[in-house]
């Protein structure tokens, strides 16, 4: 590859404008196997995920792993899949635009607001080319993982400045890290309970399934596990919720290692077998409902929990397009965007004076 992409044309007397990247997981183009594959190659062979030596994990990858699971997982995912494709990438896409649109109310109309996946397409890549051509001179890049986890937003920080490596004439970047005691990403999830328990009523236990990752990733420092907790607690008291009728889990583990525990499933069926018999299940470690969400959890566990005794489950979704969401987003992005809304707008008599200066010194025009 080579050292340097080819930079974009530029004509003189272009205003640089300032953007903002919304960064989610990824997903397959189709709820199939053939689409599966290369879209959990891409995955499963990021170094942040697995963290198994290469050549230990290469031959299980590609002689076990991506002959078997994809076909597999494209059952799950087209039992979720919207008509406008999948879910993850329907509301990530449905944020990004209303996030435009929130920003646009508030004066922040020069704003170029784009969304990509970190494995799938769009990738981010193609993303920062975009926005590139664009003339983004300041990106913003937001993970949209709440809770920190190094197999999440870091990987996302290292494809960003893996671009940038073959970028000559780089932007400004920042990077939003976390947002998992954020005030009012903190409201959104109570109030969505709220209103999900105006609904339904109240169940005898609150759920809180937050992904999983290997129990080894918090012994060697990844805070993603007191994150959790903390998101949890927040939450729990925003709900004047008793700790008794609150549970934290962690779902979606993946091969034998031990994982963060207590694992979701299993929690469920002790649930049951202990007496309980209506639980409610968010997860907030995800801002958009996902195959790990409607599949795993609304149907899955639903599927668990009843088989083990339980009398009702419900799923609480993720925020979505909830107005109170995009609002905490807005305001995120505002105090991360910080003096790069105060810089002056250069008007259309200053582009033209600029461009006029620039040919005068030998510029093509």
């Amino acid at each position: 590859m080579a050292r340097y992409w080819p930079e974009p044309a530029h004509a003189h007397g272009t205003p640089q404008r300032t953007g903002v990247l919304l960064v989610n997981l990824g997903t397959p183009q189709a709820p199939t196997a053939a689409a599966l594959r290369p879209y959990l190659k891409e995955f499963l062979s990021d170094p942040r995920v697995v963290e198994i030596p290469r050549l230990a994990w290469w031959p299980i990858l590609n002689g076990l792993i991506l002959n078997t699971r994809p076909a597999k997982s494209a059952e799950k995912y087209a039992s979720v899949w919207m008509d406008e494709g999948s879910p993850l990438k329907v509301h990530t896409e449905r944020q990004a635009k209303l996030l435009a649109g929130y920003l646009g109310k508030q004066g922040h109309h020069a704003l170029e607001v784009h969304w990509a996946m970190r494995y799938g397409a769009p990738s981010i890549r193609d993303t920062l080319e975009a926005m590139r051509a664009k003339n983004c001179t300041r990106i913003l890049v937001v993970p949209m993982y709440p809770q920190y986890a190094a197999s999440t937003s870091a990987s996302v920080a290292d494809e960003v400045t893996r671009c940038m490596a073959h970028w000559r004439n780089q932007p400004e970047m920042r990077f939003v890290r976390n947002f998992h005691d954020d005030p009012a990403y903190i409201g959104a999830l109570a109030q969505s309970v709220r209103d999900h328990w105006s609904a339904h009523g109240e169940p005898d236990k609150l759920v809180m399934s937050f992904h999983g990752v290997p129990r080894r990733s918090l012994e060697l420092g990844d805070p993603y596990h007191c994150e959790c907790h903390k998101t949890a607690r927040l939450v729990g008291e925003a709900l004047s919720l008793p700790p008794e009728r609150l549970q934290l889990s962690f779902q979606s583990r993946f091969g034998r290692a031990k994982w963060l525990e207590p694992y979701t499933e299993p929690t469920l069926k002790a649930l049951a077998g202990q007496g309980v018999g209506r639980v409610d299940v968010i997860c907030p470690g995800f801002v958009a409902d996902c195959l790990e969400t409607l599949e795993e959890i609304a149907m899955e566990c639903r599927e668990a929990f009843l088989a083990a005794g339980g009398r009702e489950f419900r799923y609480i979704p993720c925020l979505n397009e909830r107005h109170d969401w995009i609002e905490a987003l807005s305001a995120l992005v505002v105090r991360q965007l910080g003096h790069w809304l105060e810089l002056p707008q250069p008007d259309a008599a200053s582009l033209a004076a600029s461009r006029a200066r620039a040919i005068a010194l030998g510029a093509p025009q």
